[in-house]
């Protein structure tokens, strides 16, 4: 039996291929009418692979939504006024210097697995696409995870290249492909995506193998008329990877949380189980996986904000419930990884949109911020670990005040050109946007130099 999360958690923060598809993945329905399939998703793969070719290098982006307060949380500043250094105390990591807030004690053990970019620096509001892209809204740039399933492709023909957890949790956050093409949105896997991984009850494998060389013989006529009349798009073999996936039981075997340990699944903590599936899917193959580090109200209070780090109100008693969810799930996630020998392949980054104010009860111009609330700052904090980048150090500063940042701060666009270097994808490649005009993946390529 599969183990998932499937609910989907409703919530608000502080403001508010269009063609017949011939075979149709999952149910195997002839003549099934457009909407984006499995095969479709498939579409479009890598330009810089040879063939057979496999880079199992791999990528967890988890993204806090509503912007964690970096000065209560990995940059406190214990020596500044009362309205300013908060509740919490720092306590000591195992890397010398370097001080976390007492609520996470479990990555105070191990601090030299990753590390903290102070002063890091946002455009200080709810756009989560920035921490996708690298870009502004505005400009509606394709996700990191797309322009990896468009220059990579998949690692194996039986799982995507790009999967969300994101509807797992509780806030959704910019996912999009833009120009790159509706092939390269994140599989998603609940609803009608996990459907699309398994055969229908009326199908045998048999059936799926038979479809499959009819499938072939389609193609091979469409082929022919494309040569000779030109007036339809000439298949490729997605449709076929697209199969494969149903076929084999691996990608049902990555997704499926109830074939890890008891003891495994504890170690997560509760809500936390996109941290574990996120750990499988790597594990298996995939090479981008997303997921929203949020946990839900289930205090009894009523609120419906507390599931995300958007702290105008409460600040420190909805940090007292989140920081010590977000401590066990990264511990989880960081110390599982080196156990199974994943450390220097798979890359972590979790981070927010941006920071929090470091005066308590005080409101930006044309904002809100209640007595005990800290309301929406550009100097944040992120987060990163693995992928063989250098860790156990912080990197940065802010003042004493934890305002802004002591020199040059480091940006989006520095965090995935990163990644992407992690990768092996030059962020200097370019892709036509809608118009034809060609765009770089970044404009600003500068990687983070401490880290690599």
């Amino acid at each position: 039996m599969l183990t998932f999360l499937s609910k989907r958690i409703a919530g608000r923060m502080c403001d508010g291929l269009s063609r017949r598809d011939f075979l149709r993945v999952g149910t195997l329905g002839l003549g099934g009418l457009g909407g984006l399939t499995l095969a479709d998703l498939l579409r479009l793969r890598a330009q810089a692979r040879s063939p057979g070719e496999r880079d199992q290098k791999a990528v967890i982006m988890v993204y806090l939504p509503g912007g964690p307060s970096h000065i209560d949380m990995y940059d406190m500043k214990p020596d500044a006024p009362v309205e300013i250094r908060g509740e919490f105390k720092p306590i000591p990591t195992n890397v010398p210097g370097f001080d976390i807030c007492e609520l996470m004690p479990l990555q105070a053990k191990i601090a030299d697995k990753f590390a903290i970019l102070r002063g890091f620096k946002t455009r200080g509001g709810h756009s989560g696409d920035e921490m996708t892209t690298g870009f502004p809204t505005a400009d509606k740039r394709p996700a990191f995870g797309s322009v990896v399933s468009r220059v990579q492709g998949a690692a194996t023909r039986s799982l995507p290249p790009y999967v969300s957890l994101n509807a797992f949790s509780n806030f959704e956050f910019y996912e999009d492909p833009a120009y790159l093409g509706q092939a390269h949105k994140p599989f998603t896997p609940s609803g009608p995506g996990m459907a699309n991984l398994r055969l229908h009850k009326d199908v045998t494998v048999d059936q799926l193998e038979a479809r499959r060389q009819l499938l072939a013989a389609i193609d091979s006529l469409r082929r022919e008329v494309d040569d000779t009349r030109g007036t339809l798009a000439g298949l490729d073999g997605f449709k076929a990877q697209a199969m494969d996936m149903i076929a084999s039981p691996k990608a049902r075997l990555a997704f499926d949380l109830s074939r890890e340990p008891d003891k495994v699944r504890e170690k997560y903590g509760p809500g936390s189980s996109h941290f574990l599936l996120a750990r499988r899917l790597v594990e298996a193959g995939v090479r981008v996986v997303s997921l929203s580090g949020g946990w839900v109200a289930d205090d009894g209070s009523g609120s419906t904000n507390i599931s995300n780090w958007d702290t105008h109100e409460n600040n420190f008693p909805r940090l007292r419930r989140q920081i010590p969810r977000l401590d066990r799930a990264l511990y989880a996630l960081l110390t599982d990884l080196e156990e199974r020998g994943l450390t220097q392949d798979v890359a972590i980054l979790a981070c927010g949109e941006m920071g929090r104010s470091p005066r308590v009860g005080i409101s930006n111009p044309g904002s809100n911020a209640a007595r005990d609330g800290r309301d929406h700052w550009p100097t944040g904090f992120a987060l990163m670990a693995g992928g063989g980048l250098r860790t156990g150090q912080v990197i940065g500063a802010t003042d004493r005040l934890g305002e802004r940042s002591n020199g040059r701060p480091y940006t989006m666009q520095h965090v995935l050109a990163t990644l992407y270097d992690v990768l092996g994808i030059d962020p200097a490649a370019t892709f036509p946007d809608h118009s034809g005009r060609p765009q770089y993946i970044l404009d600003d390529r500068e990687k983070i130099t401490e880290l690599t």
